[in-house]
């Protein structure tokens, strides 16, 4: 579907498709969520099926016909993954290559060169930012758990004080810094402005991932003393190849999206011109999908060509880096889809007329939303759709840097309180050879500070900015 008809699409379902009231609306929002719920908890179906009937269960609740509701959730999906699905692709490329060219293991051992003693947990929370950058928060585990389990094993240190930094940093990059999924799609249905928000992102997740990070692992260590498994370590991506890319290169590499996104703000901050040259020529360098798809193209220099790969291997790569993102493009399409539903019922005018009402601060409410949608399902990508499509409305009347705030709360409210319901708790919970309580006093509560901390420092911002 091309732009121009999503766009004409999204004018026919503009208007309400439902004249329910308040009490009516309440009722189907909740039923809609509860359905959700329900199906990914307790019939451990796909969270793209679930959202696709909570989507149907919402229009039906709120007594829509339900032609219309098909329509609207299909103009969500289609328009969310016309926005950032390409985005998700071009960043799912760039983690593969990243971890199979061995470019992350060269940073990690870099960095774990020049660390000891003290510093050690605060190497670990850098290479975890770094590495966390393109990298989706599974994919990031997987590849780093094996560094983790190491450096507390050769360094005699507890497995809380190394991995909880480690942890930490790729959860703060993966719920409030993009290209990742949650913040891609937040800052779509909001509509901020995505280098504003990627600034505001990282000056509000260096000091959560700070205190989330090296200073509650000392207190996670004397809560929960236990030394890395004795079980074989995995084998890391890099183990094989004969020569590795260069740190250097490998930095560039990862940081060129970000400089380049960021360096596009900056400009329309300093020029304010649409119109002048150098504006203009920012705006498309800056842009998410040129920059992303410059770092790919480069990678294939700076990553793939020093590992040894031949052509055909790095056109592999790009195939196993699409292919695990197919489930994530869904489930982000299919949240889109029900945001929209939401926004054509009349949900999101529901909530603002409610904000105004109970003199709620916007980026609170956005916040508790996601806290309530996380808890209910175990999902951050799933919380993060589904309030952003709540508190869509909000961001009509604010700024630029208030609207990236907005997105904040909601990645800071979608990684409250990891739990039993959620596929990392148990990703955690196994790598580390953890009972359930002792990943709960431990993983949980760095979940659940990273959301505090986070959700603070935005409030706070948003009274400065």
């Amino acid at each position: 579907m091309t732009r121009l008809s999503v766009e004409m699409l999204a004018a026919d379902t503009a208007e309400p498709i439902t004249s329910a009231g308040h009490a009516q609306l309440g009722i189907a929002v909740l039923a809609g969520i509860a359905v959700i719920v329900l199906l990914i908890t307790r019939f451990k179906l796909h969270a793209f099926l679930a959202l696709t009937v909570g989507s149907l269960a919402l229009g039906a609740f709120a007594g829509a016909p339900l032609d219309k509701v098909i329509t609207s959730f299909t103009t969500g999906l289609g328009a969310t993954v016309a926005s950032v699905g390409v985005l998700i692709a071009l960043g799912a490329i760039l983690g593969r290559m990243l971890a199979d060219s061995g470019g992350a293991d060269q940073i990690v051992d870099t960095i774990l060169a020049r660390a000891g003693g003290r510093s050690m947990p605060w190497a670990m929370v850098l290479i975890a930012s770094v590495i966390g950058l393109p990298l989706f928060f599974e994919v990031g585990v997987v590849l780093l758990i094996p560094v983790v389990l190491m450096v507390a094993k050769r360094g005699n240190y507890s497995l809380m004080r190394i991995g909880i930094p480690a942890l930490a940093g790729l959860s703060v990059m993966h719920g409030l810094v993009p290209p990742h999924p949650g913040p891609l799609v937040a800052i779509d249905a909001v509509g901020a402005d995505l280098g504003v928000t990627l600034a505001l992102g990282v000056l509000v997740a260096v000091p959560t991932v700070v205190i989330a990070g090296p200073v509650f692992s000392r207190f996670a260590a004397r809560w929960v003393d236990v030394p890395a498994p004795d079980r074989m370590i995995p084998q890391r991506p890099s183990a094989e190849l004969e020569n590795r890319p260069g740190f250097g290169a490998t930095l560039a590499t990862i940081l060129l999206p970000v400089v380049l996104m960021l360096s596009k703000a900056l400009v329309d901050i300093v020029v304010d011109d649409p119109t002048h040259t150098v504006q203009r020529v920012f705006d498309v360098l800056g842009s998410p999908l040129i920059a992303l798809l410059a770092a790919v193209l480069v990678g294939i220099f700076t990553l793939g060509r020093p590992a040894g790969f031949t052509k055909e291997r790095i056109s592999g790569l790009v195939e196993k880096g699409l292919a695990p993102i197919a489930g994530i493009l869904l489930i982000v399409g299919a949240g889109g889809g029900f945001k929209q539903t939401l926004i054509d019922c009349g949900v999101g005018r529901m909530v603002l007329e409610i904000s105004e009402d109970w003199s709620i601060p916007a980026l609170l409410l956005a916040w508790l939303i996601a806290v309530a949608i996380r808890l209910a399902t175990g999902s951050a990508t799933v919380a993060t759709v589904s309030a952003a499509g709540l508190v869509a409305p909000l961001a009509a009347d604010m700024s630029a840097t208030h609207a990236a705030l907005l997105v904040l709360a909601i990645g800071a409210g979608s990684l409250f309180f990891s739990h039993v319901n959620d596929a990392g708790f148990w990703l955690v919970k196994e790598y580390f050879g953890l009972s359930v309580g002792q990943n709960l006093k431990t993983w949980s509560v760095m979940e659940t500070l990273i959301s505090v901390v986070a959700g603070g420092l935005v409030l706070l911002l948003s009274l400065i900015l």
